[in-house]
């Protein structure tokens, strides 16, 4: 077969979920795509095996948690879908929150992970980037994912650094000069300028840059402030 009728062949998918109404919802979105075909509908876990061992398919699309199958694990369900079925795509459309979750599914194999909040034309963008073997991620996956790592990183400094070195890391990060904080929290230059190092020291940083960098990135620094920054 040429590269030009390999293109025109349909992508099949098999979608599985067990809501009627969200079944019908990916069905018909599909069903509006050029070049798709929805092949076969699963509404556990059981069923969607049995579909991808009998029909030919590029593509499953399915929600983290069914019914049926060996074990209630998604995990073990994505380990054992991506063993018995290397060259099928995954797409998860989940209602999952927990970013820890979320990231055991993108570890586990699954070529996307998008939420059912997410918008529902995002669901053919996850079939494309997963069809091509880029690993697609949602908007509120992504989101959800971010949020609890600045929360990690934040956690990480608050557990380093004591409440007056933590305070004073915070308000230098924030753009105000040594002698300013001193004057703020009646404390002496000297100490603050102490406190200060001792908490660039804590968390093996070298430079200012360094210093407004990293409380940047660890959330160190109040949105609001760090506009007035920028």
């Amino acid at each position: 077969m040429t590269d030009s009728e390999d293109a025109k062949k349909p992508i099949k998918a098999i979608i599985a979920d067990d809501h009627p109404l969200v079944l019908l919802a990916i069905e018909h979105l599909l069903s509006s795509v050029p070049n798709m075909q929805v092949v076969g509908r699963a509404v556990d876990a059981t069923q969607l095996f049995s579909k991808v061992s009998r029909i030919e398919c590029d593509i499953v699309v399915a929600d983290l948690y069914m019914p049926g199958g060996l074990t209630d694990n998604a995990m073990s369900i994505i380990d054992e879908f991506k063993c018995r079925f290397p060259h099928v795509a995954l797409v998860i459309l989940t209602m999952e929150t927990k970013a820890d979750v979320l990231q055991q599914v993108i570890a586990h194999g699954a070529d996307a992970v998008i939420s059912k909040e997410d918008r529902i034309d995002l669901i053919h963008v996850a079939i494309v980037s997963a069809i091509a073997r880029e690993c697609y991620v949602g908007p509120v996956v992504r989101s959800s994912i971010a949020d609890a790592t600045l929360i990690r990183r934040r956690d990480y400094v608050h557990s380093v650094l004591s409440r007056r070195e933590l305070d004073v890391f915070t308000q230098y990060a924030s753009g105000m000069g040594v002698t300013e904080i001193a004057s703020r929290l009646g404390r002496s230059v000297k100490t603050i300028s102490a406190q200060k190092c001792t908490a660039m020291r804590k968390l093996s940083l070298h430079s200012d840059a360094e210093l407004f960098r990293f409380a940047a990135e660890h959330g160190v620094i109040p949105e609001d402030r760090q506009r007035r920054r920028s």
